[in-house]
């Protein structure tokens, strides 16, 4: 990539609200401010962004404001994920696709989502086989919504946890393989 890109990659993403919800068509804030930056992808493809954001990135790019692409989704007040905790069968596959670490519990235990850590992604509704994950709006007392640059630390920081443990297996049975060897 030459710097100009690079620049303009990063400008993208600064203006991206870092949900990491792939409602874009994209793995992340970040592959989708990559995506702009090379024009594989129009402005107007990030719903939790919506309007405000399509506008910002018209401004940055220079480039004229589209509509939100209602293939997307929609834009929205903004939403946490609750579990119904009474329902809650404690899977634990409400947890790795959070991409900010929002959802804490064990497996086997009961698990809950920290509201004021929620980017309101639905990326954990999916997964849940007993429906006890629903989208509400941000309560009003709630703490305010995670900033994109914290919610750009917290993903980075549970992808690079991610990557740590990865590796660390990859060594086990490298040394495993070698040992029976």
């Amino acid at each position: 990539m030459n710097d100009e890109r690079d620049v303009n990659v990063a400008a993208i993403d600064a203006l991206l609200p870092q949900t990491q919800c792939t409602r874009c068509g994209h793995d992340g804030c970040r592959p989708y401010a990559e995506a702009i930056a090379a024009k594989a992808a129009d402005i107007n493809q990030c719903p939790p962004g919506g309007a405000r954001t399509i506008e910002a990135l018209a401004q940055l790019l220079e480039r004229p404001v589209l509509p939100l692409n209602p293939a997307n989704g929609v834009e929205q007040p903004e939403r946490v994920a609750v579990i119904d905790e009474s329902r809650c069968i404690g899977c634990a596959k409400c947890l790795p696709p959070c991409p900010v670490d929002a959802i804490v519990g064990a497996g086997r235990h009961m698990h809950t989502v920290i509201a004021a850590l929620c980017t309101g992604c639905e990326l954990c509704v999916a997964p849940c086989p007993v429906d006890c994950i629903s989208m509400q709006p941000r309560p009003a007392f709630a703490p305010d919504p995670p900033g994109a640059d914290d919610n750009r630390r917290r993903y980075a920081a549970r992808n690079a946890r991610i990557a740590r443990r990865e590796a660390g297996r990859a060594a086990l049975l490298a040394a495993r393989k070698e040992a029976a060897g």
